[in-house]
């Protein structure tokens, strides 16, 4: 890759742009909102997860304590109110009225109590069931089903009676919720059956669910009562298990039951029949408090972050638009353009940015016009290095005729004012002389006072050495014609505005081009004998009567598309062989104009000269005027 090619797609590398002002705004501050809300939600959050997972294990803790204390107190009690009295109908007999009258006031005191059980031996006949008809008049149903229920468990009571007590559920007999509670007493056995009301109430309240299971893994008592109605078992589940292993009296753990939900449990072991009361909490439940908060406070900083997004967005407008600006006319500066507006708005550093941005477009524009714009231009992209490089290029000067004569008679007429009427007259003549050597893609050297200096394949080439003499000769016969419309439209014998006359001396050969000068001021310039050989023909213009001249080898290159005179040759000093100069008619596809030198010097008004008695060598012995070919 050429370095012309490098410094191009460096150049396209650095105009891109990769991340907005904008965007950076949006991604900083978008951070830095989402690090700051997100930590505090998460930190929040976590804190407050820590506070009610503690608060929740204590409280579900809490509440299977009270549960088992008042299923204990529920159990001890029915089962004290019955052994008096079944104790006392054991010893006094059924039939007997004190006992009769006894039984009639405890099922009015303990209208819970739906059946008693009292077994004083080992026959069937010394079993007796002792209903309590009020109970189930008040609910329809039969008395007869606390038979049925004992029959369905007889070997309880003898259990009983052999010292065990025993819990059992009388729910899928009767339909609604019933515990039968079995115990010794000092002769025989006991029972009680019973509707345990208020543990129902109490143990389906709140977020916190208890139950009461017996030794077996019975459901006893459920908020859910179909697990009751249908005696299912929970012996078998995970937690019953961590029970049955467990050597505590009580405990709390969080488990995972067959569903897949974690719950916080805790359970206590009571002190009659081996019963279980288990009170536990969905895990998600108890979290879904902060789970919402953590939702809500989400959707807070989802809502902060896009307000804050919009509105950076808007303000990065205010400085991505005025740097874009500035970009852009960075970017004409870099291309040569110096003629810029920019008006500052915001009033902050941006501001000040602008107007200094503008000065040095000014600063910038006033320079252009001392200095050569496009090489100065090409300099500032890098396409011309320091240093000196060989160049076949097209050098041309050009003067004008009898300037200080000219000169003179401004100052005698105009006195005072001489100086600037000259500097306007001869500035613009060399603005269009300037126009037509940029427009065929010509590079101004400098001037010295009147006369030009210009080149062509120095410091940018049209493609070919053809092509910049070609484009050289072609600007030539481009100022003949601008000349000639400027003198025609000038008064007669205007001495503020006289006529121009002008010679053009061109010739192509290999230069050295390149930036030369000093560390203070520096020019790109060409040297070598090509320019020496150009300056010289330019200066014999004069005596052999043309405009434009050019050498032989602008000729070789260009003569083909030119109609050409060949003057007579001249011996440079220091050149061994004489040098071929020809004259510049026209361009041959010009269908107007002149077609011969004699239509040149009619048309510009040169007297033809006489060769034979022009010395070219007055003032320097430079020429030596041969013969015509």
């Amino acid at each position: 890759m050429s370095n012309r090619r490098k410094e191009n797609h460096r150049r396209q590398t650095t105009d891109k742009i990769r991340f907005s002002i904008g965007a950076k705004l949006i991604t900083i501050i978008s951070f830095l909102v989402v690090l700051s809300l997100g930590s505090i939600t998460a930190l929040v959050s976590w804190l407050f997860y820590q506070d009610l997972r503690i608060a929740a294990e204590e409280n579900n803790f809490e509440a299977n304590r009270r549960s088992a204390l008042e299923a204990e107190s529920t159990l001890a009690n029915a089962r004290s109110n019955a052994r008096i009295l079944i104790q006392t109908i054991h010893d006094m007999g059924t039939e007997n009225v004190v006992s009769q009258r006894a039984l009639r006031s405890f099922f009015d005191e303990n209208r819970d109590i739906a059946a008693l059980f009292i077994y004083a031996g080992a026959s069937a006949a010394a079993e007796e069931v002792l209903a309590n008809s009020r109970f189930f008049d008040t609910r329809g149903t039969d008395a007869s089903l606390a038979g049925l229920f004992l029959d369905l468990h007889r070997t309880v009571l003898p259990r009983a009676a052999a010292g065990e007590t025993l819990l059992l559920n009388a729910a899928p007999v009767f339909g609604s919720s019933m515990l039968a509670l079995f115990f010794p007493l000092s002769v025989g056995g006991g029972g009680v059956l019973f509707t345990p009301g208020e543990l129902n109430d109490t143990f389906g309240f709140g977020t916190n669910q208890s139950y009461l299971l017996n030794s077996e893994g019975e459901v006893l008592i459920h908020p859910d009562f179909e697990l009751v109605h249908s005696n299912v078992n929970f012996s078998d589940t995970g937690f019953t298990r961590y029970i049955r292993d467990s050597t505590s009296r009580n405990s709390q753990t969080i488990y995972t039951d067959e569903d897949g939900t974690r719950h916080f449990a805790a359970y206590t072991r009571l002190n009659i029949a081996g019963g279980v009361v288990i009170t536990s909490i969905e895990y998600d439940k108890v979290f879904e408090g902060i789970a919402a908060t953590t939702r809500r406070n989400l959707y807070l900083t989802g809502v902060v972050l896009c307000i804050s997004i919009i509105l950076i967005w808007f303000f990065s407008k205010t400085i991505s638009i005025p740097l874009k600006s500035l970009a852009a006319a960075a970017r004409a500066i870099e291309g040569g353009t110096f003629d810029l507006e920019l008006h500052p708005k915001s009033g902050d550093e941006l501001s000040v940015l602008t107007a200094s941005f503008q000065r040095m477009c000014t600063a910038l524009g006033i320079f252009g016009r001392f200095t050569n714009r496009d090489i100065a231009v090409r300099a500032m992209r890098g396409e011309i290095r320091p240093g000196g490089l060989p160049k076949h290029a097209t050098i041309f000067f050009s003067d004008i005729r009898g300037f200080t004569e000219k000169s003179e008679n401004f100052t005698r007429i105009f006195g005072d004012e001489a100086s600037d009427r000259i500097v306007f007259w001869l500035n613009n003549y060399l603005t269009h002389m300037v126009e037509c050597i940029e427009k065929k893609g010509g590079a101004v050297d400098k001037f010295i006072g009147d006369a030009v200096m210009a080149h062509w394949g120095a410091a940018y080439t049209s493609g070919s050495p053809q092509q910049d003499a070609f484009n050289c000769v072609y600007s030539a016969l481009m100022m003949r014609k601008a000349l000639y419309y400027m003198n025609r439209e000038r008064k007669a014998n205007d001495p503020g505005n006289p006529p121009i006359r002008i010679g053009c001396g061109i010739n192509t050969g290999i230069v050295t081009a390149g930036q030369i000068g000093s560390d203070l001021r520096m020019e790109y310039t060409v040297i070598g004998d090509p320019v020496n050989l150009a300056s010289r023909v330019e200066a014999l213009t004069k005596p052999l009567g043309a405009d434009i001249l050019i050498t032989e080898n602008t000729w070789r290159l260009v003569g083909s598309s030119f109609i050409t005179e060949e003057m007579p040759s001249v011996t440079v000093k220091g050149k061994e062989k004489p040098i071929r100069i020809f004259a510049v008619v026209n361009h041959k596809k010009t269908a107007r104009g002149p077609k011969t030198m004699v239509d040149v010097r009619n048309l510009l008004g040169i007297k033809p000269p006489d060769l034979a008695t022009v010395d070219v060598n007055a003032d320097e012995k430079k020429y030596k005027i041969g013969e015509k070919r």
